[in-house]
């Protein structure tokens, strides 16, 4: 069994223009759902499976996401990669970020991700991570019983947990639910500036070494204010301890 990554690269530098008006005062990050801000659900979910320093990128309204995550109390760590000058998207974030991660893997997590866990998903998506056979472990959601998602589904899963693209397929039953696990040099020969992770992983898994798990439980893709209402309906119909 391979020991969760005690590191995270938390993506929150996006602009959130789905999310407006909530977000003309502040990063999508620290809009709340549930009582408590959308950084706070993912960070408190990686303190918990003993991650203990978080790389947070910061761009809209930077400072303001950098004082509330001073504030925060618990862990994990905060070292902060400052993306104000240029928004590098997923890709090019995590390249920029690279040189603060350390040389082991990490947990790689969108903040726009709440989940009702009924097993132990980022554990679970640990034990599945294995370097020597891939690039990437991604955390996988069931479209059916999902909030907040419309698309067709991103992927098919094979029995060995290797992942294959939707393609020309009209749909696939299972959607990324926004945590993965990489290596930090992961997207090292990536272009300078913005770029997509999205790219890598399309090669990773055409050379058989994107590998997937589906988490046990509710996700809730909160991407806009009626996604949002949506997820607080659930979370309130929820054990009180997710």
């Amino acid at each position: 069994m391979t020991d969760a990554p005690k590191t995270a690269m938390v993506l929150a530098a996006g602009l959130g223009t789905r999310m407006r008006p909530l977000t003309n005062d502040r990063p999508k990050a620290l809009v709340e759902v549930g009582g408590r801000a959308l950084i706070d659900h993912v960070l408190d979910r990686l303190a918990d499976t003993g991650v203990e320093t978080a790389v947070v990128n910061v761009h809209w309204f930077a400072d303001r996401l950098e004082s509330h995550l001073a504030a925060r109390g618990r862990g994990p760590a905060i070292v902060i990669s400052d993306e104000r000058e240029t928004l590098l998207e997923t890709g090019g974030g995590l390249k920029k970020a690279a040189p603060l991660l350390g040389d082991d893997a990490v947990f790689v997590a969108n903040i726009d991700s709440v989940w009702v866990d009924r097993g132990d998903a980022l554990n679970q998506l640990a034990r599945l991570w294995n370097p020597s056979i891939m690039d990437a472990a991604l955390l996988l959601a069931t479209r059916e019983g999902s909030v907040g998602f419309e698309g067709d589904g991103d992927f098919f899963l094979g029995e060995d947990g290797r992942l294959t693209f939707r393609g020309e397929a009209p749909s696939a039953p299972f959607a990324y639910m926004g945590v993965h696990i990489c290596k930090p040099d992961y997207v090292s020969d990536g272009p300078d500036g913005p770029f997509s992770l999205s790219q890598f992983w399309r090669r990773s898994a055409a050379a058989g070494r994107l590998y997937g798990v589906v988490m046990e439980g509710d996700w809730m893709h909160v991407g806009d204010p009626q996604a949002r209402a949506e997820a607080e309906a659930r979370l309130a119909g929820a054990d009180p301890a997710r």
